[in-house]
């Protein structure tokens, strides 16, 4: 019972503090488990944040699941959720009381400037973080470039379904595949 608890506690912190989804979570997630916790490393949460990504759903609660179904099993993998939900519910039920009145205060105006140049920061962060783990292999860095590529070309040189992240990430999926088979564990 008390791992549950540990891993709820844990994905409520990261709830708490995760502000911009997505790639702002990487550096809450890094501080409370792995540095605080040790429950895992920077490439685990990686490669579930990689898979995250094609779920449908929320990345955020895609990663919760599927990092607590690897410590503790499916139910610590639905507490994880159900703690990285809760902080957000409670804010988006407290804000859609008030909104109209709200969105509109220049005071929450300036606090929410604030916020998205922090976001911008962590999301900064990350995106360094990956790019450094896409060095290590001269096979990743190929794939990188491609994506990359494609995803800054203008729009009439390239049909848009060449554009489209799903089709990219598709692509770098079944390449990743062929050129790795067998040589990663």
């Amino acid at each position: 019972m008390k791992e549950y608890l540990g891993v709820f506690w844990a994905f409520l912190n990261v709830g708490m503090f995760t502000f911009g989804g997505g790639y702002a979570m990487i550096p809450v997630v890094e501080r409370e488990l792995i540095i605080k916790r040790k429950w895992l490393t920077m490439d685990e949460v990686m490669e579930f944040y990689t898979v995250s990504q094609i779920m449908p759903g929320m990345i955020g609660v895609n990663l919760s699941i599927f990092i607590g179904n690897k410590l503790n099993g499916p139910l610590a993998g639905i507490l994880a959720a159900m703690g990285f939900m809760l902080p957000g519910v409670c804010v988006i039920m407290v804000v859609a009381l008030f909104i109209s009145n709200f969105a509109e205060i220049p005071v929450v105006q300036s606090a929410f400037a604030g916020i998205r140049i922090a976001v911008g920061a962590l999301i900064l962060d990350t995106v360094i973080k990956l790019v450094k783990g896409v060095f290590k292999d001269i096979k990743l860095l190929l794939i990188f470039i491609f994506v990359f590529i494609f995803s800054v070309l203008p729009a009439g040189l390239l049909p848009a379904f060449m554009k489209s992240p799903a089709f990219l990430v598709a692509v770098s999926g079944v390449v990743g595949l062929i050129l790795f088979r067998g040589s990663r564990s």
